[in-house]
């Protein structure tokens, strides 16, 4: 009989935190959460240990809800929806609240990835935190627009046209002091400087 096969990479634990009012309360079945799951699973080689939180559009409750997956040990939390114009769309400002660095460069691209789909694009304000050793992204709130930024854009081919934000997302992490992520390139691959790049169980 064959051995079972060990995950070579660290385990990793991710908290994703879905936003939304008529979610948290009932009105209809979230599809946040099941969405990113379902994209992490595909995209990342790591063990996964997952925190998921449905919550509604209160920017103190997002606030806490972020700093305890912080505390928690998260390496990485994502959140998606209440990040449009509306009145009660405030997880940007929830996210900015907790930060202790702003990293410009995860909303700027997704906007850029989203314009080549809608106009309405410019209307989303993501934003991207750390806070201690934690990447915190804010994702759009459909699950098609989560996978376009996190992937990035494709020709008919299957070549990368557009990077996705999570290709930065491991090496951001490493310098962090997060664990070492890798992904399956088929989905996304991740970039990192050559002296970065290592066999796993090697010192870089």
């Amino acid at each position: 009989m064959a051995e079972p096969t060990v995950n070579p990479f660290p385990p990793i634990k991710i908290g994703i935190v879905s936003v939304s009012d008529r979610a948290s309360s009932g009105i209809y079945v979230d599809k946040g959460v099941p969405a990113l799951q379902n994209w992490l699973k595909r995209a990342v080689k790591n063990p996964m240990q997952f925190e998921p939180r449905l919550i509604s559009d209160e920017q103190a409750t997002i606030s806490a809800t972020l700093m305890e997956l912080v505390e928690a040990g998260c390496a990485l939390v994502l959140t998606t929806g209440g990040t449009g114009p509306a009145l009660r769309d405030v997880t940007p400002e929830a996210t900015l609240a907790i930060a202790h660095k702003v990293m410009p460069g995860f909303g700027e691209q997704m906007r850029q990835i989203s314009l080549n789909f809608v106009p309405t694009a410019i209307l989303s304000r993501q934003v991207a935190v750390i806070r201690d050793q934690t990447l915190i992204i804010n994702l759009p709130g459909q699950p098609k627009s989560i996978a376009e930024t996190l992937e990035g854009l494709r020709d008919t081919d299957g070549k990368s046209l557009v990077p996705g934000i999570f290709a930065a997302v491991p090496y951001c992490v490493d310098l962090i002091g997060g664990p070492y992520i890798e992904t399956h390139e088929a989905v996304c691959q991740a970039f990192r400087p050559k002296t970065a790049i290592r066999t796993f169980g090697q010192e870089p």
